[in-house]
């Protein structure tokens, strides 16, 4: 359904990290990641990724009627 494994994470979150269920539930789900020592290894954004981003998310002129 969303992907998520509730369960492990909440457990993670709330045993693993001694989260309170307000903090566990104000993370995103990369705060999390990065909390329990996943994708610390992870590459830093290249020109390639960076340019995907732009095509995806250009940006708008003020009064170009995309709105």
């Amino acid at each position: 359904m969303s992907g998520f494994d509730w369960p492990v994470l909440m457990r993670a979150g709330l045993l693993g990290l001694r989260l309170q269920p307000a903090q566990f539930w104000a993370l995103t789900p990369a705060e999390l990641r990065l909390m329990l020592g996943q994708g610390a290894g992870d590459t830093p954004m290249n020109r390639a990724g960076l340019e995907a981003l732009e095509a995806a998310y250009p940006d708008k002129n003020i009064g170009d009627g995309d709105d």
